[in-house]
């Protein structure tokens, strides 16, 4: 009986695979006519026996052949300014040097390849000697030979008295101008502005502390404007318009007495009439001419300084010995 019962339960099995597998092939969805688009989605079919999916083939990989880097075939004796012919940011590939910039806690700085450090500073190495010398060399044609007698430092200074004077800086921001590049200094001699004594007098008052006394040099800073060029144009216009303003007459001017003067002109004062009158008496001087008086020049000097500047021993002193050299007196010793 066992063994009627087993060979029944597997024929059983055999015969239930078959029905399973004549089912699935018939309800496939080969086998289904299409339906309409109208109709509704059929149920799913059930696959006891799933079909086997075509293998998909592998993307193959391409590999790219990156060439060398250029420092590699680059010459000993090649053309540089060909290489780097202008600013640029560094390239590790085009510089062969072995650079480094960094720091790392542990071990030596990093190198040239993929270093930000080398890429965000800037760099010089569009400005060798060679690259200079080809650049003077292609900007003569637009530019005047140097005056052959303007050798010494004084030649200079007459025939081009004023100097202007600004900075530029390497400024490591997301800008490229520092706000200190902008300012202009323009400096000029007083002696060589060519003016009178009331021009030259009145200019000094209006330049105030902009004056080295010293030095004789004019001093006019600019630095209101965003840009160098427009500091520069407001510096010209400042020196313009005080050395035109200098030579301008007021009308209430003429009208000023001795006594309201700023300063004692020894010239228009009235020591100067005594002297002349003095030095001609008795007979009554027809000009006021003083340079034929012997000393005169120590004696103005002495009398502007001691008005001027106030009385103190040195100037005391100095106005002593002018006026004993004035009227030719001099020390007897009666030992």
């Amino acid at each position: 009986m066992l063994l009627l019962r087993r060979k029944f339960k597997a024929n059983l099995t055999q015969d239930l695979s078959k029905v399973s597998k004549l089912f699935a092939i018939s309800y496939s969805p080969t086998n289904i006519p299409e339906a309409n688009s109208n109709e509704p989605e059929q149920f799913r079919v059930l696959e006891l026996y799933p079909q086997k999916k075509a293998k998909q083939e592998k993307r193959k990989t391409r590999k790219i052949n990156v060439p060398s880097p250029r420092t590699t075939e680059m010459s000993i004796d090649q053309d540089w300014p060909s290489v780097w012919p202008g600013a640029r940011t560094f390239h590790p590939a085009s510089v062969p040097l072995p650079l480094r910039q960094g720091y790392q806690e542990k071990g030596a700085p990093p190198n040239k390849y993929a270093n930000a450090e080398l890429m965000k500073i800037p760099n010089f190495l569009h400005l060798t000697p060679p690259a200079i010398q080809r650049h003077c060399e292609a900007l003569k044609q637009f530019c005047t030979k140097w005056p052959t007698t303007l050798e010494a430092e004084e030649e200079c200074t007459k025939y081009f008295p004023i100097e202007i004077i600004t900075s530029d800086y390497c400024y490591s921001s997301p800008t490229i101008r520092d706000p200190l590049a902008r300012i202009v200094s323009l400096q000029v001699k007083l002696s060589s502005l060519c003016l009178d004594t009331h021009a030259k007098d009145k200019l000094l008052r209006l330049l105030g502390n902009k004056y080295n006394p010293e030095t004789d040099i004019i001093t006019i800073t600019a630095d209101r404007c965003p840009t160098k060029k427009q500091n520069l144009e407001y510096a010209w216009y400042l020196l313009t318009a005080v050395y035109h303003e200098s030579w301008r007459v007021e009308s209430w001017e003429a009208e000023k007495s001795i006594a309201d003067m700023e300063y004692f002109d020894w010239d228009t004062s009235q020591s100067r009439t005594s002297l002349v009158t003095l030095y001609t008496w008795p007979i009554p001087p027809t000009d006021y001419d003083y340079e034929r008086v012997p000393h005169v020049a120590e004696y103005k000097i002495a009398v502007s300084d001691l008005i001027n500047n106030g009385e103190d021993s040195y100037s005391i002193d100095k106005y002593k010995e002018a006026v004993k050299n004035l009227l030719n007196l001099k020390c007897v010793n009666k030992s």
